[in-house]
Order: structure tokens, then sequence, then C-alpha cells
């Protein structure tokens, strides 16, 4: 099979932060909340901080069907700090697993060149050989799997970092809500880490403010020094590659229609990543902080 990589220079991880809300009578609602909480409390170990991950189960589910019948699930297995298993797969309302689906297989194969069978095992053997989703090596003919696929390993390794098992729920389809959303990396990288904002009016993306800030909260497209230094090795610059992203995913509205900006394709692939997590949260209309504990390597 056919494998186009797509390369990251970092490892980027993300995290979608969900609550359980729990029904009932108002003579019934406390005792609700405290069973929740409850729930939620006996999910979570100790939280770290330094985006090295906590061993365990990590599942996600979407919760709508898509137009033919299909609905996504996935789940990452932990040990000594390493993801051992991945699965990747969808449903439909018999149970029954895309993957297993002959019928399907056969059309698919015979239109692009591969198959759920193929290219879920594909994809989820990728994570586990690379160990970061931004490193997951996409298949040809799958595309829209793979982008899928890559922001929910994102989301996944990010609560194995957080020690958070409460299955992840993705209100896949919705309209988005009205709303700023927003994303910011916990741990500097080459002194800074990115901060990230979504506005969503009407259901639409009205302004995207994707940047870097260092500890004094100096911003890199502001930055001459760093300007200069990286338009001279790739020909662009943060000055210009952060304003053209952030420019085109308003005009797009679709992550995966963003331009990727040349000499820049490492920050490109990293923005589309946390703008589909930032998506996600629209979905959801949940306006808390998405903190991203990202790992970072020896610099």
């Amino acid at each position: 099979m056919k494998l186009k990589k797509v390369a990251m220079g970092i490892t980027v991880v993300m995290a979608s932060s969900l609550l359980l809300v729990g029904c009932g009578s108002n003579d019934d609602s406390s005792k609700d909340k405290k069973s929740t909480d409850t729930k939620q409390t006996e999910t979570k170990k100790t939280a770290k901080t330094d985006g090295t991950m906590t061993d365990g189960t990590y599942k996600l589910e979407e919760k709508n069907f898509d137009d033919k019948g299909w609905k996504g699930f996935m789940s990452i297995e932990v040990k000594d700090g390493k993801i051992t298993k991945a699965n990747y797969d969808y449903k439909n309302k018999d149970g029954k697993l895309k993957s297993e689906d002959a019928d399907y297989e056969k059309m698919m194969k015979d239109k692009v060149g591969t198959g759920p069978q193929e290219y879920l095992k594909q994809l989820s053997d990728s994570l586990v050989k690379n160990q970061s989703a931004a490193s997951v090596e996409v298949v040809s003919g799958a595309t829209h799997s793979s982008d899928a696929f890559i922001n929910y390993a994102n989301q996944l390794i990010q609560a194995a970092q957080k020690a958070d098992t409460t299955t992840i729920s993705i209100n896949n389809l919705a309209k988005m809500e009205d709303g700023t959303y927003k994303l910011e990396e916990q741990n500097y990288a080459h002194n800074y880490r990115v901060v990230f904002s979504m506005d969503v009016k009407d259901g639409k993306i009205t302004k995207s403010d994707y940047n870097y800030v260092d500890k004094d909260g100096k911003l890199k497209s502001d930055d001459a020094d760093y300007e200069k230094n990286m338009k001279a090795k790739s020909g662009t610059g943060p000055k210009e590659y952060i304003p053209a992203l952030n420019k085109s995913l308003v005009e797009k509205q679709d992550v995966a229609e963003v331009d990727t900006v040349s000499g820049a394709t490492n920050s490109s692939n990293q923005f589309k990543i946390y703008a589909a997590q930032l998506q996600n949260a629209a979905q959801n209309g949940d306006t808390d902080t998405i903190k991203v504990y990202n790992l970072v390597e020896a610099e």
C-alpha cells in the first residue's frame, strides 16, 4: 500500500476535556451530580505535566452516524509510558464493523485502491510504530479517515498524559456553537509555546488567532531575529506563515482545506491538528481552555 508521510518536527499532542451531564428531577439533581463527579474522579489518576503518558486504556467515540450509517471509535493502550496497541474502526447501528464489511471493502477498494480492512490497520500500526499522532503515515485513498485518526489519536494521547480514562465523546456532524474556543501548550519548546483561539458566530469561524508566545509574553510573529533566521533558511518566517494559516482557516471553514505554507510544513500540520481539536470543542460548545501538556524533547 502506498503511504504518504506527514512530516512533523515536533511531537504534537492534544486533548479534549469533556463534562458528563446528569439528568433527573430537581429532587435527584444533587445526587446525580455527586454520582457523576465520583465517576469522573475514579477515572483520573495523578495528572502529569511533563508530556509523558500514564499506563491504561483510553477510548474515544463519535456520537453520530454519518450519511452511510457509520460512526467511528478508537482506543489506545499505554504500557510503560508507550502506546502498545491502537484500534480504530467504525460501526453501524447493528454493531457491525466497517473492517469486516466485505461489500464496503470491495466497493472502496475498486474506487481508490484501498479499503477499511487495510487502511484502518495501517493507521493503527503507524501510531504504535511512531508513538506520535503527528508522525502517522496518511494512507493514500483514505485521506479523510487518516485526518480523523490523527486528530483522535492526539486527543487520546493527551488523555493519557492527563491519566484521564473517561471516554472522549466527539459530537461529529454537529454545527459549531457560537463562542470563543481556546487551546494552549503548557510547556515551552525552543523558548516558545503555542496559543490558539478561535471565534465562532452563527456556526462559522469568524476569527482564528494562532501564534507562539515566550515566557515574557512576546509573540513569535514579532520576533525579528527568529523571522530573519527562518526566512533565510526556508524562504518564510512566522511574520508571514502565521497570518496565512489563520486567514486560510477563516476563508476555507474546513481544516482539511487549509493551505500548507511552503517552508513551514511542520507548523502548518500542527496548526491543522490544533484547529481540528478546537472545532471538536465548538461542536460540543465546550469553551474551557484546552491545556496541552506537550512533550518537549531535549533541545
